[in-house]
């Protein structure tokens, strides 16, 4: 019989959001909270954010519960440095690679991941190990899988291992260029909103092939000051640009793979937006939740570890 006692807490602790989930013996999620404490907000007083986060999470006030986190906590500025591992270590095999937090009783920090391409160049990421160790765990244990978001994150897995790590600071270029700079006074002068338009989204993505994106960037700006597209759109065509940009790196290095082993983990709006630019291009993404994935992740990491 399924209890209703957790006793063991997953948090998800993002740069500025975390996500906590109480979660049964049976990995059956019981209670989640979600504020903006993310990592940057709790510097310096993560004990206390900690305590803040656990009330409703727990069935009694004082309840022990093993506290077991991931993300940008575990990185130079989180609550403590947790060293990434390899890519010698299967993802299956991070329950045994935890990080107790000095100091603390049952409190403990999921590991990131360092990965380096063949000319040697490293490549990283925090947070995003544990929704994979949940996809392997679901049985998904090969193929590309893309994560999308500030820093998108795209992993090639085999039975389990990541044997290449891409990321594209996607989410970062859009907000820094459609809020500051010329390109967000061509793309919304004053005393006009932005109108999303399907239209400029697909020019965009169509735009983001071979070439410098520094060059293909400015064109963003020619269209408007052109009047080939009207300032209202330009949101819209930046956001294809940018995510047709990364999208095509990628396919272009696949060649031929079978767009079957795609798998997507991300936001509902951010993953339409990915799939719209996929299928345009010839490519085809599976969608997972990233809310299943991350408790999958979570439940296996609760069973497995020490």
């Amino acid at each position: 019989m399924a209890t209703t006692n957790p006793g063991w807490i997953g948090v998800d602790w993002g740069t500025t959001h975390r996500r906590g989930y109480a979660i049964t013996p049976e990995g059956q999620c019981i209670a989640e909270a979600d504020d903006d404490q993310g990592a940057l907000a709790a510097r310096g007083r993560y004990p206390e954010a900690l305590a803040a986060l656990l009330p409703p999470l727990l069935p009694q006030p004082n309840a022990d519960a093993r506290v077991v986190m991931s993300g940008m906590v575990g990185s130079a500025f989180g609550w403590q440095e947790a060293p990434y591992l390899g890519p010698e270590v299967a993802l299956e095999e991070l329950p045994r690679h935890l990080v107790a937090v000095a100091g603390q009783t049952e409190r403990y920090i999921v590991p990131g991941y360092c990965v380096r391409n063949a000319q040697g160049q490293p490549d990283v990421m925090r947070g995003e190990e544990t929704q994979l160790l949940g996809a392997v765990a679901m049985g998904l244990r090969n193929g590309w899988f893309v994560l999308p978001g500030t820093h998108s994150k795209w992993v090639l897995l085999r039975d389990g291992r990541i044997q290449q790590l891409r990321t594209y600071m996607t989410g970062e270029l859009f907000a820094l260029l459609s809020q500051h700079g010329t390109l967000a006074a061509a793309a919304q002068p004053a005393g006009t909103e932005p109108l999303w338009s399907q239209a400029a989204f697909a020019d965009g993505v169509a735009a983001g092939g071979p070439g410098a994106l520094a060059h293909q960037l400015f064109a963003c700006r020619a269209r408007v000051v052109t009047g080939t597209m009207p300032a209202s759109q330009a949101q819209a065509y930046l956001s294809g640009l940018l995510i047709g940009s990364e999208l095509q790196d990628v396919l272009r290095d696949l060649g031929s793979a079978n767009s079957a082993d795609f798998h997507l983990i991300g936001s509902p709006a951010l993953a339409q937006a990915y799939q719209v630019a996929a299928t345009q291009l010839g490519s085809r993404l599976q969608l997972l939740s990233p809310r299943e994935v991350i408790l999958s992740g979570f439940h296996h990491i609760q069973t497995h570890g020490a």
